[in-house]
């Protein structure tokens, strides 16, 4: 055993202790180390000033086997102070007091007896593992205390329970458990003692005066600075020197050294010169990547030998991280390398993430509030235990000199920071930091705009408000009162104005205020739709036409309008009842459905057997915005349903909309039906899997006239130009005639194409079918888990990494131009890049929100079966078992389609079944389904609440949300589901781009566009029984946020387009599916190169 015994200095004892482990580790020796401290007398401290708590977090990182106390006093003096100990020490815990205290001719008096009576409510409480004596004692003295506690049993070690951060200085201090002056779960780390954070202490500095420098370090820690950061860097001083001479007298001065330090330089050796004179346990600010991974280990491993918690900076050798994703990359790596190489204690892991200057003007930094919160949160889920800090100062640096608007943007950010995402530390001032509530309201909301990156005016507006706050000191310097200068702010203006303001900026904090004031003003409450309301909705309209506003604006915009029109909805009902009343009629008769006022009437509908929506939604938002009233008669919507709701509500115009090629057949049939019903309402047609040519070829020929129109729309911006030129009566006939000649020209392009394209037969494009060599390229080998395997453990955690945010603009029609495509590219587009950043951020948050609430959830199933090709070799079939391979007795027969157009290369004809190995071969095939459950709760949440802009982004957001976790799935199936890929490392960046091994074709889509292929995958893997998706009547997968694919292991499998096929290989398609043939050319309908009957 090693014992560091009767310490009354632990300065030395963790010089002892680091020599100790140098020795162990250097001789590779595992001998115990024992710990034992002298508290001096009754205050309970040691020479050095240190409580027994203090004196144990500081030397608690060599990990002794036992701590204790011993010397100074006897066992009757130290009953108050063992148990202290006792009920913080994590490991073993032993005392040998003296036998009291000496005598006046320095003896001891205590007998044996006396002495192990004394010693015995140690026993009795439970508190020590072993026991001895000190000073006084004697052989007799050991066997009496032997012999009393022989009855008694040892102390139990403790549970550890959550790893916390323990400082120390004269006294120890639990980060977990602080809370500060302002009641927030936040270290205060005063910043005054950092020549960059205070110009007196650097004046200070340079002249050398240290004794006035403590009393700002005392100052600070009165006004509630839990921790002090000292930091002496400056080109013109001698920075070793400084801080070593600032710790050392530091140290005797209890009001400074009662609370643990933080040695703060960008030298490393300042840092560890101050270290080696703290005697407690203290934070080190910082180290980074920034020197080199090698160099990182070696700081951090010092560190971690002398006991240091440590800052690690947000850099690495590109540099500082300044967006979330970076910070959250720097900061994950940084961790991997400090808890997995180093071992260093995660608890004792303090983040700086980087709080960067907001404010400047300039654009690329009005985000820096928002990436460092989004990052806080996420840093915290994906690196468990550590701490998040931050230079606060830095966030308001362009608003120095004006502290009253410095700690007020400081307090909105760090409300959120800490009460949302969880940040911990902070270097800050205490004395002038602000409750939330302590802010003013006008320089709150400015602050939040700035903070949260709302408003483009944001930086603006606080200047001004800067400028008010000089005028008002100014002012008051010369006597006077406080400036009653004239505000600029938008809520200054008349109440016409501030709505218009609202619902074209999309802020609904006011709306209900501002709609009452104008209802007082107006003469009826309708007028105050029909006055600023509409002016707002037709400038929203104006500029959304014109390219200068975007889709996510516009609704917002309608969201405002929402809560608009509700909050005044009572008041027009109270109106007409007492006009009705006065005109003697029945006021119950009143007509709840008049849209009089309305500039037309749009029926909307999602075609039969089709659950998606999203598309749908939004050109019903973009439509309302331009005082369109619309029915929304949901999804999966009957041809009979539709027209009966449109005669029902008296529409002008009918819109469908469908994701699935299925529904494109079912628009046909409502055409055809609207045409024998007698309709005069024009058409429009929507959704991913239209397209202006189906629309001219299919569709269009079943209804279209120059009263009724067919027309294809492409996206939400166009709809209101569309739905507009039908309803003028001056500009209609041209706008058709246009319309009818452009598909007349397309209708003549695609039969002209079909003639002058050649089509091989069936049994040709079998012959030119790719060959592979399955003994030169091998098939994968048995997958590790056959069979059905359900998937309910993953979290939305797990899949956020591995969405792809490019279909995610484009649900919201924000396309970057080239070179500015796609995501993150898309921020720096000069047109759409600041709009898409917020939208980004707003999805960043209400994903946050959706994790945090769990208000969605995945679930999947997977299956893994033993497959062959069949000897015609068009498709695949899969195996319960080797006995039913071997008996050719297959469970299910997936049937393939192949390329038939032909083909100016000798590339081959492709089928899927090419993919799988013929009999005699243990080939496989996998598939899954998967699912993002909660979505439609979420969207009715908000529906109700006349929130369009959030119940659309809950629906993109689950988009992303499944196509993430099918990325993810496939990876756990080629890694370790399947394994044929186990030793994979390819990053995100080349998951999107499919450079893995195989391939996951969906049924439904190019290869293999039959979506009756679902059945009998949905048959195999149970998807309905086991993971509750099921399959409407157009084999649309419910929930709309559902995944499924067919997953292909062999390395020669690609992706392919079957694109359109001949009535020879349909007829052999329908015979192997045993389907009838008009049923399976309706379901091959857009990809048949025939008329079919």
């Amino acid at each position: 055993i090693l014992m560091v015994e009767t310490i009354f200095d632990t300065l030395n004892a963790k010089a002892a202790l680091y020599a100790i482990g140098e020795y162990l580790e250097f001789t590779g020796l595992d001998i115990p180390v024992f710990v034992s401290g002298t508290l001096v007398d009754q205050s309970g401290r040691t020479l050095s000033g240190q409580t027994g708590e203090a004196f144990y977090a500081s030397i608690r990182h060599a990990k002794p086997m036992c701590v204790g106390l011993n010397c100074a006093l006897g066992a009757k003096h130290m009953t108050p102070f063992v148990e202290k100990l006792a009920n913080c020490v994590e490991c073993f815990l032993h005392v040998y007091s003296n036998a009291g205290l000496p005598n006046a001719m320095g003896g001891y008096d205590e007998t044996p007896e006396d002495m192990a009576e004394q010693n015995k409510v140690f026993f009795e409480n439970g508190w020590l593992n072993m026991v001895g004596g000190c000073c006084g004692s004697t052989p007799p003295h050991i066997k009496a205390i032997r012999e009393m506690s022989e009855s008694f049993k040892p102390r139990r070690l403790p549970d550890v329970g959550r790893p916390k951060m323990w400082l120390s200085g004269l006294e120890d201090l639990v980060v977990e458990d602080v809370h500060n002056h302002l009641g927030l779960p936040f270290l205060n780390v005063g910043e005054r003692c950092n020549i960059s954070g205070s110009l007196r202490f650097k004046k200070l500095m340079m002249a050398g005066d240290y004794a006035t420098a403590m009393d700002i370090a005392k100052k600070q820690v009165e006004d509630g600075a839990h921790v002090i950061d000292i930091n002496v860097d400056d080109g013109l001083l001698d920075g070793l020197a400084a801080m070593q001479k600032f710790v050392k007298i530091a140290i005797t001065e209890p009001d400074v050294s009662k609370v643990p330090f933080m040695l703060d330089a960008s030298k490393f050796e300042i840092v560890m010169a101050g270290l080696k004179w703290c005697q407690g346990k203290p934070i080190i600010n910082s180290i980074s990547l920034k020197v080199g991974e090698e160099l990182f280990i070696e700081q951090a491993t010092l560190l971690k030998k002398h006991g240091a918690a440590v800052v690690v900076m947000a850099f690495d050798e590109e540099g500082q991280a300044a967006t979330a994703d970076e910070k959250v990359r720097i900061c994950k790596r940084s961790y991997d390398v400090l808890v997995n190489k180093v071992k260093f204690p995660p608890e004792d892991i303090v983040f700086d993430p980087n709080v960067l200057t907001i404010g400047t003007g300039m654009e690329e930094h009005a985000n820096y509030g928002v990436d460092f919160i989004n990052a806080t949160k996420i840093i915290k889920e994906q690196c468990p235990y550590v701490k998040i800090s931050g230079g606060i100062s830095n966030l308001s640096f362009g608003f120095r000199g004006v502290m009253k608007i410095r700690e007020s943007i400081h307090s909105v950010f760090l409300q959120n920071a800490i009460l949302e995402s969880g940040m911990d530390v902070g270097i800050v001032n205490a004395h002038e930091m602000l409750m939330l509530n302590e802010v003013e309201p006008d320089i709150r909301e400015a602050a939040e705009n700035l903070v949260f990156n709302k408003t483009e005016d944001a930086t603006d507006v606080m200047l001004e408000l800067t400028k008010r706050e000089k005028d008002r000191r100014e002012a008051l310097k010369k006597g006077g009162g406080a400036t009653k200068k004239k505000q600029t702010s938008w809520r200054t203006e008349n109440v016409t104005k501030r709505l218009e303001h609202s619902l074209i900026n999309g802020i609904s904090q006011y709306i209900d205020e501002d709609v009452e004031e104008a209802r007082k003003e107006a003469e009826r409450p309708l007028h105050i739709i029909e006055g600023p309301l509409m002016d707002g909705m037709n400038i929203i309209g104006d500029l959304f036409g014109a390219g200068k506003m975007f889709l996510p604006q516009v609704i917002k915009s309608a969201r405002v309008m929402k809560k608009a029109v509700a909050y005044r909805i009572p008041f027009m009902e109270k109106e007409k009842r007492e006009k009705m009343i006065a005109e003697g009629k029945d006021p119950d008769a009143i007509d709840e459905d008049d849209d009089s006022q309305f500039a037309g009437k749009v029926l909307m509908a999602t075609v039969k057997g089709d659950v998606h929506d999203i598309g749908k939604n939004i050109v019903a938002v973009v439509l309302g915005c331009n005082n369109y009233k619309v029915y929304d008669i949901g999804v999966m919507c009957s041809c009979e349903m539709i027209l009966e709701k449109a005669k029902e509500y008296n529409v002008d115009v009918i819109g469908l909309s469908g994701l699935i090629t299925p529904s494109l057949d079912e628009m046909v049939t409502v055409a055809k039906e609207m045409s024998k019903a007698g309709f005069k309402q024009p058409l429009l047609i929507g959704g991913a899997t239209t397209s202006k040519m189906h629309t001219a070829v299919k569709i269009s020929p079943n209804y279209f006239t120059d009263e009724h129109p067919v027309i294809h729309v492409l996206d939400a911006s166009r709809s209101v130009t569309v739905v507009s030129s039908l309803l003028n009566e001056e500009t209609k006939a041209d706008y058709v005639a246009d319309i009818e000649e452009e598909y007349d020209e397309l209708r003549e392009d695609y039969y002209a194409g079909l003639e002058d394209r050649y089509f091989l037969t069936f049994d040709q494009a079998k012959k030119q079918k790719i060959d592979i060599d399955f003994d030169a390229v091998p098939v994968a080998p048995q997958p590790n888990k056959l069979g059905v395997t359900v998937i309910d453990n993953v979290s939305l955690e797990d899949v956020v990494p591995y969405i792809d945010w490019n279909p995610f603009f484009q649900t919201w029609e924000l396309r970057g131009r080239y070179p500015n495509r796609g995501y993150p590219k898309i921020f720096n587009d000069e047109a759409v890049g600041s709009e898409a950043k917020k939208l980004f951020d707003d999805a960043q948050a209400l994903m946050k929100e959706i994790i945090a609430n769990k208000s969605m959830n995945l679930k999947g199933v997977v299956g893994l079966f033993a497959a062959n090709r069949t000897d015609e070799g068009e498709d695949v079939m899969v195996f319960d078992s080797e006995e039913d391979r071997a008996a050719c007795k297959p469970r299910h027969t997936f049937c393939m389609l192949r390329q038939q157009a032909e083909k100016e290369s000798d590339d081959p004809y492709l089928s899927q079944a090419d993919f799988i190995a013929p009999s005699g071969y243990k080939d496989h095939l996998g598939m899954f389904a998967v699912s993002c459950f909660g979505c439609d709760a979420l969207v009715e949440k908000y529906e109700s609440e006349q929130d369009d802009y959030n119940k659309i982004m809950s629906q993109a957001l689950a988009d992303r949300f499944v196509e993430a976790f099918a990325e993810y799935l496939h990876r756990v199936i080629r890694t370790d589901m399947w394994g044929y890929a186990k030793d994979e490392s390819l990053d995100n960046e080349d998951l999107l781009k499919i450079k893995y091994v195989g391939i996951r074709p969906a049924p439904g889509y190019p290869s293999q566009p039959d979506h009756t292929e679902k059945s009998t995958m949905w048959s195999a893997i149970q998807a309905k029984e086991l993971a509750g998706i099921e399959l409407s009547e157009s084999l649309s997968m419910m929930p709309a946020a559902s995944v499924s694919a067919l997953v292909f292991a062999h390395p020669q499998s690609q992706y392919f387009a079957v694109g359109q096929i001949g009535k020879d290989q349909v007829e052999s398609y329908a015979s192997r599916k045993k389907m009838d043939l008009p049923i399976c050319e309706r379901w091959l309908s857009p990809i048949l190169n025939y008329e079919r009957d």
